[in-house]
């Protein structure tokens, strides 16, 4: 791509030479010094509650509360009497902590009191500590964001910590642990280095080129290192999708003719009667959606009305329904009726929903199913007659629960590849936030490819950095200074 660029000056291709690139850092601070306290365990009456502060005056509420000149070892957990400093009234025997900062969750000073759970209990010890001076009521999530503006968290851990917080399937808790343990942000990381790398290569070139004192090949290594990177984020963000159905859960809809089942099926999967099971065909006329905990996965059930021609005007409302739900679903759940498979109702599902492609979604693409056959208790012990049109399926009975094993595992196998697994392989895009940043980065990239200009070659890998530096909360070029440094020996 540099082929006549080779033969300008460097300075002349550059343009007039720029002040220094020393910036500001981009790390966020605490707006106050203040010392803030708060409950941080559930409300309501418990065993055991934890009340903890964190600021400058921390150690001063330990040595309030506890009547004590002296703070306990740090990280160490001491029975204490914890009396209201103002008036002396006992309040609790408690177990207190000290983490002094900056080796502490948010980086500052910060107490615990362990206190027994009674409401009377911990009001008391909170007003308790809105008496000290220096300490407040600590707003919604100010502790983390403390621990991100002192460098103990960054973006993506600090939404990994929310996520495990709201965490209600086996998978979410999976996912969220490895953001919350840095896998995302370490990923981000090394691209950044490498994108940091390659524009202090172009910066050196522009600045330094015409002297000769550069390593050949300079300018091929970082359309290189960009290549790499255009591959890597196009992998990542086609597998968007997989993470943010994680965090929000995969859309399955229950689908098949009247009395197949369906609601059945529904109430089965999800353990209570979220649907009216009645031997009347059309008894579902509109769509119930229930979020469950799906072999481990989150899912929002659908149980949709019989695909049939509808007899009135309402049930085929239902059916008009249902079939929008099968173009957004995630995964199909296909259910006949196991001992009525010749019927016409039957053949005109098999023969437009599940086909031996897949039915087709909103944007195209082949959804997944999995094909049931239900009512297996009404079959003779040799099963179903075979059938060579018949996809591959499984036998279930909604009335006893034989074959509800064997669903749950082909539904976590199905389920794994629609969210994907957090058990394995890269980190995962979970928010509309990582995907939008890891854009714009392939986007600058691929200005970077098409620069007939150096400077504005280094420009868009200077944004391509920045749009990874703000999906994990950090920003500044200083380090640029240091790699040029390193890497080349100038005026050699």
């Amino acid at each position: 791509m540099w082929r006549g660029l080779r033969n300008l000056p460097a300075r002349a291709a550059r343009g007039p030479r720029r002040p220094s690139m020393r910036p500001s850092s981009g790390t966020p601070t605490p707006a106050s010094g203040a010392t803030i306290f708060a409950l941080s365990s559930g409300q309501g009456r418990c065993g055991v509650a934890v009340i903890r502060t964190s600021g400058p005056a921390s150690g001063a509420a330990l040595r309030g509360l506890t009547a004590s000149g002296d703070l306990p070892p740090a990280r160490s957990a001491r029975l204490r009497l914890l009396s209201d400093p103002r008036s002396g009234e006992p309040l609790d025997r408690a177990l207190v902590l000290w983490f002094p900062g900056p080796r502490s969750f948010t980086g500052e000073d910060c107490a615990e009191f362990h206190v027994h759970g009674g409401p009377a209990v911990v009001s008391g010890v909170l007003q308790a500590l809105g008496g000290v001076p220096g300490l407040r009521p600590a707003e919604a999530g100010e502790f983390t964001r403390r621990a991100f503006a002192h460098g103990k968290l960054s973006l993506p851990e600090v939404e990994g910590l929310a996520d495990l917080i709201h965490a209600e399937t086996e998978a979410q808790r999976r996912q969220a642990l490895r953001q919350l343990d840095g896998e995302l942000d370490q990923l981000c990381q090394g691209w950044a280095e490498a994108l940091t790398t390659a524009l202090a290569h172009v910066e050196a070139y522009i600045d330094f080129g015409e002297e000769d004192n550069l390593e050949e090949g300079v300018l091929e290594q970082v359309d290189s290192t960009v290549q790499a990177l255009q591959v890597a984020l196009g992998t990542h963000l086609r597998d968007a999708r997989r993470g943010q159905r994680l965090r929000s859960g995969a859309h399955v809809v229950v689908a098949g003719p009247p009395n197949a089942g369906k609601s059945s099926l529904v109430n089965l999967l999800s353990r209570k009667p979220v649907s009216i099971v009645s031997p009347e065909p059309g008894t579902t006329r509109d769509v119930l959606e229930t979020p469950i905990d799906l072999a481990g996965f989150p899912a929002l059930l659908s149980d949709t009305a019989g695909l049939r021609e509808g007899v009135g005007p309402v049930e085929q409302e239902g059916v008009r329904r249902a079939r929008e739900r099968l173009a957004q679903a995630d995964l199909i759940l296909a259910i006949l009726d196991a001992s009525d498979l010749a019927s016409v109702t039957s053949r005109h599902f098999l023969d437009t929903v599940v086909t031996p492609t897949g039915p087709q979604n909103a944007c195209g693409s082949s959804q997944r199913f999995l094909l049931v056959l239900n009512k297996s208790d009404l079959l003779p012990p040799e099963g179903p007659d075979p059938d060579p049109d018949l996809p591959p399926h499984l036998l279930l009975s909604c009335l006893t629960g034989e074959g509800l094993d064997g669903l749950l595992g082909a539904l976590r196998k199905e389920l794994a590849a629609v969210c994907g697994d957090p058990s394995t392989g890269p980190p995962l895009l979970t928010r509309a936030r990582h995907q939008h940043h890891l854009q714009a980065c392939l986007d600058a990239l691929g200005c970077y490819k098409r620069a007939k200009d150096l400077a504005l070659a280094a420009e868009a890998l200077r944004v391509a950095r920045g749009h990874l530096a703000r999906l994990t909360g950090r920003g500044g070029t200083e380090e640029l200074l240091d790699v040029i440094f390193r890497d080349f020996c100038v005026g050699k």
